[in-house]
């Protein structure tokens, strides 16, 4: 009877499992009923499954607590972990409606995927992961041609390795020695690394290496490259410009004289709590028996995965490792200013430009460099979150390429409640919109209606039409009835409206449901 209440710590405990789940979130409120012993409780969360599967797991710990039985919170936790990595936005689009909150720009989850919209009707923007509708397909095309890619970057000036396309790996290897060895293996149609081997020297090599890039690649053509030394580099560049550079690292395992090759990796690799195989981990779990690149790797070397190598002695896993240390404050303008040129000339407004250098801070003209790869809808991870160095904000440059410095992609919403004649004056104040000028939208009680003309003859003034209204990239400006009924039960379709009208506040017994039990109460409804 004394302390703080259940509800309040079953609230709090909600909140906190989603955070240890990795959905951050803050707000909550626990307030008594006017029945004894019912509250409600009202919480945040990202995703409506994950916080309702948190709110009874909330429930069941709490009631453990209190009858003093065992509860495993970890399993809980590992749980709703893999709730939200099933059914949460990923890293990459989730920092970047994260930079859009941060400027009130609203948004809206279009599909169970990465599909998200910025801003209401005709100021709404699109994203869905790194990808914006301001990129281009035709672009997106050019940057899977890898050989188009490289013919157009070679005419515009930017540095690119010689290459040749092969269907056999008997053409790899006659490529090769006409190219020149060492050299570069990789599938056609590849990405992210898959089926790459880098500085080959022998046919043996060169062949078994085209084996590989085939098979990664889904049978697709192989190309031949020449070999560029140096650290692999990926640049970020969004609009015109580089906003974050990493650099990859070469991994590398150390003999004990007692463990093979998959257990020192297990040891010296993987135990690294950055390594895993989730979305929001910087760097990548390293599996040798299972990786065709690194059983290469390791051939070449004349060992396996079961190899025990003897003490001290250096073992190469994999050449280029997960580009993610962070190098965009040692980054040269010379680098920066190819990098940006090569994005522009594929024509993607956001991508990740893969440049091999042998040092990021001295001018490419110093050095042997050059791009090998031009990606659309690159990951943002590796900034975000790099294995070493400064996180960057890459969603506040995204969103400043889609908005600039100053819009937020809201339109003009009126919101309108009471019960006296709200349904008539919400269609007037509509109309007065219209002759404005503007395209309107207007979900009201007495239907659904585009610049005056009914498009749906029945009762609209709820959250579902609301939407239907702020997805619509014709409307500039919107109206929105709903009733208390409507705002206790479902919420506003909008965040925040440009101006609110309250005709009346009276009661009705339509509200004792929600425990709205005089008019004060109700009030407090309206105020929302």
């Amino acid at each position: 009877k004394e302390g703080t209440y259940a509800a309040h710590i079953v609230e709090h405990v909600t909140l906190e499992l989603q955070n240890l789940a990795g959905m951050r979130t803050g707000f909550g409120k626990a307030r008594q009923t006017s029945q004894r012993g019912v509250y409600k409780i009202a919480f945040r969360t990202r995703q409506e499954q994950v916080g309702r599967d948190a709110l009874v797991a909330a429930r069941d710990l709490v009631e453990a607590a209190i009858n003093h039985t065992p509860y495993d919170v970890a399993q809980v936790v590992s749980e709703l972990h893999e709730k939200v990595d099933d059914l949460c936005l990923g890293p990459s689009t989730a920092h970047i409606v994260d930079a859009a909150t941060a400027r009130r720009i609203p948004s809206i989850r279009l599909t169970e995927g990465n599909l998200v919209q910025l801003g209401y009707g005709n100021n709404q923007r699109r994203i869905w992961t790194a990808e914006t509708d301001q990129t281009s397909a035709i672009a997106e095309e050019i940057a899977s041609d890898k050989d188009l890619t490289k013919a157009l970057l070679k005419s515009c000036g930017v540095p690119v390795p010689e290459g040749q396309l092969v269907r056999s790996a008997e053409q790899a290897w006659e490529a090769a020695q006409e190219i020149g060895v060492p050299v570069v293996l990789k599938p056609y149609d590849g990405n992210h690394g898959r089926g790459v081997s880098l500085n080959l020297v022998t046919q043996a090599d060169v062949e078994a290496a085209y084996a590989l890039a085939h098979r990664k690649g889904g049978g697709s053509s192989v190309i031949v490259e020449k070999f560029i030394p140096g650290n692999e580099h990926r640049m970020l560049v969004v609009g015109r410009k580089v906003v974050a550079a990493a650099r990859g690292e070469a991994i590398w395992v150390v003999g004990d004289g007692v463990s093979n090759i998959d257990q020192l990796t297990d040891e010296q690799i993987n135990s690294d709590p950055r390594r895993g195989s989730g979305e929001d981990s910087p760097l990548n779990a390293m599996m040798p028996s299972k990786s065709g690149e690194i059983i290469l790797e390791l051939e070449r070397a004349g060992l396996t995965p079961e190899s025990i190598p003897p003490k001290d002695q250096r073992v190469l896993i994999q050449r280029n490792g997960n580009v993610a240390f962070d190098v965009t404050d040692a980054l040269h303008s010379s680098v920066a200013a190819a990098a940006a040129l090569a994005a522009r000339v594929v024509g993607l407004d956001i991508a990740g430009v893969d440049m091999v250098l042998e040092d990021v801070s001295k001018p490419m003209q110093s050095q042997r460099a050059a791009v090998i790869e031009v990606n659309a809808s690159p990951g943002l991870l590796a900034h975000i979150k790099p294995a070493e160095g400064t996180g960057r904000p890459v969603g506040k440059a995204i969103i400043e390429h889609l908005f600039g410095m100053d819009r937020d992609g809201r339109i003009p919403i009126v919101g309108i409640t009471g019960t006296q004649k709200t349904g008539r004056i919400a269609r007037m104040v509509a109309w007065l919109a219209h002759i404005s000028g503007k395209h309107v939208g207007l979900a009201c009680s007495e239907g659904l209606y585009l610049d005056g003309r009914q498009v749906e003859a029945k009762d609209c003034g709820h959250w579902e039409a609301g939407q239907r209204l702020l997805i619509n990239r014709s409307v500039q400006a919107a109206v929105f009835e709903n009733g208390s009924q409507t705002i206790l039960a479902e919420g506003l379709a909008y965040d925040k409206c440009t101006v609110g009208v309250v005709t009346d506040v009276s009661w009705n017994e339509s509200l004792v449901p929600f425990d709205i039990l005089d008019a004060e109460q109700a009030y407090k409804v309206a105020r929302t």
